[in-house]
């Protein structure tokens, strides 16, 4: 458990990135649809870049901030409203469904670059006292774009990697993939619980971050 200064301070730094990189994901899904020839969530509102289009009371702030109290700052998870989107309206159903599912986590690991970019640039100007805080920000909208980004990628229906991969698979194959969705959240939750997620998700990100890292000269 966390002190209320730790917590608010916490709270602090990972809001931005967390809102940011749980809401823009949403919204890359929204805008890769209309591309492709779904209006659903355009019609709907919900191609936008403002965050407060996109926040699920419920798992966008309790449950994120729950588990940085349960988890000491060490664990953050949580989700947004998700964009609707109308797979029988894109041009190419089962083709498109892979561009329209890659957005949410293409969206996520441009933000981990953004804010590694933005950790480079407070390294590089003249240290003062937003500097620790603008790092620590930075640093942890690196981690949580990554943990999002390699998360949603679980080959597992409904999240992107399970679409991506019924977008893949041959027809007859990628039918009984599908039929896995209604329990695929099911699926995550235990996979969560008994921390088996936790063990393939981490070492990937830590691979991913120290690429990034390395690609802009960071230790």
């Amino acid at each position: 458990m966390m002190d209320l200064q730790a917590l608010i301070q916490t709270i602090a730094l990972y809001a931005i990135p967390m809102l940011f990189a749980i809401t823009l994901h949403e919204a890359a899904h929204g805008y890769a649809a209309k591309y492709f020839g779904d209006y659903t969530a355009y019609q709907a509102g919900r191609i936008s870049l403002n965050p407060l289009d996109h926040i699920d009371w419920f798992g966008t702030v309790l449950v994120p901030i729950g588990l940085l109290i349960l988890t000491a700052g060490q664990f953050v998870f949580g989700w947004a409203k998700p964009v609707p989107i109308n797979f029988g309206n894109l041009r190419d159903p089962k083709r498109d469904m892979f561009w329209v599912a890659a957005a949410g986590p293409g969206a996520n690991m441009l933000m981990a670059l953004a804010w590694a970019a933005l950790l480079k640039l407070t390294l590089l100007f003249p240290e003062t006292g937003f500097s620790y805080p603008a790092q620590e920000m930075a640093g942890g909208g690196v981690l949580i774009n990554l943990g999002l980004m390699v998360l949603n990628l679980i080959p597992v229906p409904p999240l992107d990697g399970g679409r991506i991969a019924v977008s893949l698979l041959p027809n007859q194959l990628a039918y009984r993939f599908a039929m896995i969705e209604p329990y695929g959240l099911i699926i995550v939750i235990v996979l969560l619980a008994t921390r088996a997620l936790g063990a393939v998700i981490w070492p990937v990100v830590a691979a991913c971050r120290s690429l990034i890292y390395a690609l802009f000269g960071l230790s």
